[in-house]
């Protein structure tokens, strides 16, 4: 069984079908035009010679309301990246910028014409919302770089969307985000030509929108009690609930913010799983009737809504009401990770189904499913549901989208569905992006920005005449590890850019060597509006190789995006553009003060954060630093304390609770010590629960063990403590006798010690 929320084993790997071929995609983008760093790159460039200077006298002329309404909104990009007021006029003026409908530009609604000459600078599309993607591409070209003049090189661009489902799904039901912060996360989609925004309102562990019929949804459905000491009061240890709530009138205003920037949003209520907010509530829904909490523990539980008319018309209620606050054409209903036992084991959903003629659990799904599908046509919605709802059967009006894998959009597809492409394998963003030590709480699996990049939507397998039914692609953000708008802004950027391009570009003109060269005027755009995007990609990375018995040590740099230019520095100072150029290995004594950077066109890419070398850092590992013994589910996960602030964060397989220090020097070494934690063991796995493996513990309280390897010779063994010190943290240390001057060694810790279990945090060998 694949779990969506952690577990999603990874897998190899037009919105109607005028979109997929409207646009002009016979010229391929030449290198010199890849240089303009256009993200996503237009279908047709032609540059020509000159440029239009942007100033504060420059004109901005649109006529009639939909140009008017664009025209502004380029100002107000350009005033919040460049601090350049420019005024919308009607009146014709010389040396202007033109914004103007033109009812026969181009043959889908969302492409447009750019022209930009020395003495004039004219946008043009047939409909709204291609004049505002014109406009998007406009400011782009008036953002190449920060000097104080704006020069917009001379180019004709003719463009149009290769797929008409560009989208970024947010979870808000897991960590809760403000009403300015998903307007913030619209105005960037809107800035990379994103038109839907899936938003994911409802789940185990929160009910994030208003529904008036039944007010307990959220006033109980709103709020839960983290686990661990994140959910008391450090004081008094009275419990803080975490809470949250989208007000019907601020989703309504959400819905008129996105719709300015052409962006239409899908909103999810999730059935029959992940319902157990909806269940505590109104404990009625569910099937055995009894009282229970919203959920604190990630991963997969087995809370269903039951099968009872009663309930069924809850649904539909809420529908009803999400239809008035929503005028999109998708209601998306989940169908995803149901786990049937509680159906299985009720007599009375037993009895139900055979009252429905559904033959077995799968069919009682898809019953809800269609009946929900009859609801939302009636009136004049379609439905959308994660791939699961294929199994029973599905009307035919019903959509796909598929995120364990590609699988089931080819099936879907060639069963005459609509499929939008999601697979976990690509496109969810809570997998972190390196493996570098400085990554967020997430999956240690990567997914890396070239992996995002490669994507492509329409497999290769799937018949010409089915290709149409492929609507687009969607990036999913899951929130389960992201406290903060900051780690959501880290998932999602520069990610989303990849993904851009993918949806908006014709494949033959996708170059990511040419994405590369892009990415750093993409990310100064970035930091001119205020977004944090994540710095780990472009962070300089090091491998220290200990010589001449630790008095010295060589020095390898890289980046994992293979930029040329890495500067560094040896005394502390936060390296610039004239710093020195990293050439290839070098030499250091100890000890040592290394900052080193990524530098494009003068402008260091990440932060340099100081790294500290000497004979004791080069005897240590951190948690980030180890590897997992199996990998078989392993999370980068927070510590649950304290309530506010930073807190530490720790790589674990809870799968096999085990690290591994590979080809560690063992060479005079004559003890190791471990600082290890505690925190809580808060997930639910469902089926994959007999997959947890313990090593047997020989004493009260278990031990760790350190092996020569996984399957080796025990190198030392120590007692744990029933519990850490009052820092949350214990000291371990013990006599150790190499097998070799190398070594791979394995620690872990035995017994089962759920609700918490042992973390590590840090390793260090103790030279005799």
């Amino acid at each position: 069984m694949l779990l969506r929320y952690r577990f999603a084993v990874l897998l190899a790997s037009g919105l109607c079908a005028c979109c997929a071929t409207a646009q002009p995609s016979d010229v391929a983008i030449t290198t010199q035009q890849a240089a303009l760093s256009l993200i996503p790159l237009p279908a047709k460039l032609v540059q020509q010679q000159g440029s239009f200077r942007i100033s504060s006298a420059t004109p901005v002329l649109a006529k009639g309301e939909a140009a008017e309404t664009v025209a502004h909104q380029f100002v107000d990009y350009l005033h919040r990246s460049r601090s350049l007021d420019l005024v919308v006029s009607a009146d014709p003026k010389p040396q202007a910028i033109e914004f103007a409908i033109k009812a026969d530009i181009a043959a889908s609604p969302e492409g447009y014409a750019l022209e930009v000459t020395p003495q004039l600078i004219r946008v043009t599309a047939a409909d709204s919302r291609g004049l505002f993607y014109g406009a998007v591409t406009l400011w782009q070209l008036a953002t190449l770089n920060d000097s104080k003049s704006i020069q917009v090189p001379a180019v004709r661009i003719q463009d149009a969307p290769r797929f008409g489902w560009r989208g970024l799904m947010l979870d808000s039901a897991r960590h809760f985000q403000s009403v300015d912060q998903v307007k913030a996360l619209i105005d960037a989609m809107a800035l990379h030509k994103l038109n839907t925004f899936h938003w994911h309102l409802t789940d185990d562990q929160g009910w994030r929108v208003e529904i008036k019929r039944y007010p307990k949804l959220t006033g109980t459905g709103g709020c839960r009690i983290p686990a661990g000491d994140g959910g008391r009061d450090p004081q008094t240890d009275a419990p803080v609930p975490y809470c949250g709530f989208y007000t019907q009138e601020q989703i309504r205003d959400v819905v008129r913010y996105a719709a300015e920037r052409h962006i239409t949003i899908v909103p999810e209520i999730d059935v029959p799983g992940h319902a157990q907010a909806a269940v505590a509530a109104y404990p009625e829904l569910g099937v055995t009737g009894k009282h229970i909490h919203v959920l604190n523990e990630w991963g997969v539980n087995t809370t269903l809504f039951n099968v009872e008319e009663n309930t069924f018309q809850f649904l539909e209620n809420v529908l009803a009401e999400l239809i008035e606050l929503f005028p999109g054409t998708y209601v998306h209903v989940g169908g995803d990770e149901a786990v049937k036992d509680q159906w299985k084991a009720s007599a009375r959903v037993q009895e139900r189904m055979r009252e429905l003629g559904a033959k077995d659990e799968m069919a009682m799904q898809s019953h809800l499913i269609k009946r929900l599908e009859k609801f939302l046509v009636a009136h004049h919605r379609r439905l959308i549901g994660w791939d699961e709802i294929l199994e029973g059967g599905l009307p035919a009006e019903a959509t796909v989208m598929s995120w364990r894998g590609i699988e089931g959009g080819l099936e879907a597809a060639n069963q005459g569905h609509d499929v939008v492409m999601s697979p976990s394998s690509e496109l969810y963003l809570d997998y972190l992006q390196t493996d570098s030590p400085n990554e967020p709480p997430g999956r240690p699996a990567t997914i890396p920005l070239k992996q995002v990049y490669a994507f492509e939507p329409i497999p290769a397998a799937l018949a010409a005449d089915k290709r149409a039914h492929i609507l687009g692609l969607q990036a999913n953000t899951w929130t389960e590890h992201m406290r903060s708008y900051a780690r959501v802004q880290h998932a999602i950027f520069p990610r989303i850019a990849a993904v851009a391009e993918t949806g908006w570009t014709p494949a033959q003109n996708k170059d990511w060597p040419g994405f590369v060269a892009r990415l750093p005027t993409q990310l100064q755009r970035y930091r001119a509006l205020g977004i944090g995007y994540a710095q780990t990609p472009f962070e300089v990375r090091s491998t220290l190789s200990a010589e001449r018995k630790g008095r010295m040590v060589q020095v390898a740099l890289s980046n994992s995006l293979d930029y040329d230019d890495m500067r560094y520095t040896l005394d502390g100072s936060v390296p610039g553009p004239t710093s020195t150029a990293y050439a290839g290995p070098f030499s250091l004594p100890l000890p040592a003060r290394l900052r080193a950077a990524v530098f494009a066109d003068g402008q260091a890419l990440a932060d340099a954060p100081l790294q500290r070398i000497d004979a004791t850092t080069l005897l240590t590992r951190t948690n980030a630093a180890l590897a997992m013994c199996t990998g078989a589910l392993m999370l980068r996960l927070e510590d649950d304390g304290p309530l506010q602030g930073e807190r530490a964060i720790f790589n674990v397989d809870i799968f096999n609770p085990c690290w591994e220090w590979k080809a560690a020097n063992l060479q005079d070494i004559a003890s190791i010590t471990v600082r290890a934690g505690r925190i809580p063991y808060y997930f639910q796995l469902a089926h994959d629960e007999p997959a947890r493996k313990f090593k047997p513990a020989k004493s009260a309280h278990g031990e760790l063990e350190i092996r020569a390897g996984c399957d080796g010779a025990v190198l030392a063994t120590v007692p744990l403590p029933a519990s850490p010190d009052a820092d949350g943290f214990v000291t371990l240390k013990a006599p150790i006798e190499a097998t070799g001057t190398s070594q791979d060694l394995c620690l872990y810790f035995t017994g089962d010690t759920r609700p918490t279990m042992w973390v590590l945090d840090q390793v260090t060998l103790q030279p005799r």
